[in-house]
Order: C-alpha cells, then sequence, then structure tokens
C-alpha cells in the first residue's frame, strides 16, 4: 500500500510539474504575441505619415486633373461663343444700324 501511495504521489508531483510547464510555456506564448501585436502596431503607426502622404497625393492628382478638365471645358464653351458672337455679329451690327435709322421698327 506504501509503495502505491508513493507512486501515485509520484504522479502527482510529476502532474504538477508538467501543469508548471504548462503555464509557464501559456505565460511565455501570450508574451510573444502581446509583444507582436505591440510590434505590428508601432509598424502601423510608423507607416501612418506615409499612408496620409499617399492619399493626398493622390488627391492632388485627382484635383489637378478635375481642374485640368473644367479649363478645357472652359476654353472650348469660350471659343464656341467667340464663334457664335463673331457668326452673329454682322446680323447684330444690321439690326443696331436699322434701329438706329428708323425707330419705329423696334
Amino acid at each position: 500500500m506504501e509503495a502505491i501511495l508513493k507512486r501515485l504521489l509520484d504522479a502527482e508531483i510529476k502532474a504538477q510539474h508538467l501543469v508548471n510547464q504548462a503555464d509557464g510555456e501559456h505565460e511565455h506564448i501570450i508574451r510573444e504575441a502581446l509583444a507582436d501585436a505591440q510590434a505590428a502596431n508601432e509598424r502601423f503607426t510608423a507607416r501612418i505619415p506615409e499612408l496620409q502622404s499617399s492619399f493626398v497625393d493622390k488627391a492632388q492628382e485627382r484635383a489637378t486633373q478635375a481642374v485640368g478638365e473644367i479649363q478645357r471645358r472652359y476654353e472650348e464653351r469660350l471659343a464656341m461663343l467667340k464663334q457664335l458672337a463673331e457668326e452673329h455679329r454682322e446680323q447684330a451690327i444690321a439690326a443696331a444700324i436699322a434701329v438706329i435709322l428708323d425707330p419705329k421698327q423696334v
């Protein structure tokens, strides 16, 4: 009976040792995971200015393109209006002369 109790006690001691070892490994894994997460967070935080700069650069590029497109359309419209004005200039002059010469036509 004493031998059985001794074996049970030895088994319990070994089991407790394994539990303690597993707890230590568990804590080590948790510390490593926290350190990895902290490092990833720091890398991301360090990249924020780069990400913002990239976003700003793209936004400025799109704004420049939009302004260029608006300027192009404005110039096309201005050229069209000038052409129309030139085409109707003679008619306007003739109409104005007719009104000046005969105000009753109005």
